[in-house]
């Protein structure tokens, strides 16, 4: 299975509602750069993708709602069937596994991390990268959504879904070519769920443990507020949703 992935440069941005007109959650803004370049895959993970992993494993398959497998991004995915595809996916490449049987980071000896750049599988994006990404990362036009500042031009969301999810890859990409990341469907990320500080951080993630996951990036049945970059959204490790599913990212060795 060939892995599509983007590199996102090292950098810097302002993180969380830039325009103003967000969430409580979303604020204050603060500063974030990264020391490190990283890869995050161009599409949402795909069925096709997941169930190869499940099929492996002798996991049973994720409901697709009769919507239609292949090329639609998977749903009613867990954080910890993430993270157990990205370990797979680790691990068929030879790599350190990025996550321990709890969901802690790991180093490429095994040990538990909260460094990021010490993580060398394949892994959930943290919240920071995800926006950073998002928003075009480096290269960013500073649109409101992952591409664009008209929402049908880059999503999939509850005027234009046909009220469920489209394939991957059919709307525009944003500026570094990473494709619904508004819309489509909710992406796990690595943190834990925490509100934001309006201190200045370097290659943030947020380890203390808590009640709740992120997730990211609107879905289908998401109105416009909720499709734009800065939307933070979160459940238990356990939850599933027919609205969420994921994309993997790996630092860059």
């Amino acid at each position: 299975m060939a892995l599509d992935l983007v590199i996102v440069e090292k950098g810097s941005f302002t993180m969380g509602d830039t325009w103003g007109d967000g969430y409580d959650n979303e604020k204050p803004t603060h500063k974030v750069m990264f020391t490190y370049n990283f890869y995050i895959g161009k599409n949402e993970t795909t069925f096709d993708e997941y169930d190869t992993f499940c099929e492996a494993t002798g996991r049973s398959k994720p409901d697709d709602q009769s919507w239609g497998r292949g090329s639609r991004p998977v749903i009613n995915v867990s954080w910890n069937d993430a993270i157990a595809y990205c370990n797979w996916l680790s691990e068929k490449e030879k790599l350190p596994k990025a996550y321990d049987n709890a969901g802690n980071l790991l180093d490429s000896d095994g040990s538990v991390t909260i460094d990021i750049t010490k993580v060398v599988g394949y892994r959930l994006p943290t919240e920071a990268e995800w926006e950073y990404a998002a928003r075009g990362g480096s290269k960013t036009e500073g649109y409101k959504y992952a591409g664009s500042d008209n929402v049908d031009d880059v999503a999939w969301y509850d005027s234009n879904s046909g009220n469920k999810t489209q394939e991957v890859g059919k709307k525009a990409p944003n500026e570094l070519g990473l494709y619904d990341m508004s819309g489509n469907v909710y992406e796990w990320c690595s943190d834990w769920y925490d509100t934001y500080s309006s201190s200045a951080q370097t290659n943030p993630y947020s380890s203390t443990a808590g009640s709740y996951r992120v997730y990211r990036g609107g879905c289908w049945y998401s109105s416009t507020t909720n499709s734009r970059v800065a939307h933070r959204n979160n459940g238990p490790t356990t939850g599933t949703g027919y609205g969420v599913g994921f994309r993997i990212t790996r630092t860059v060795p």
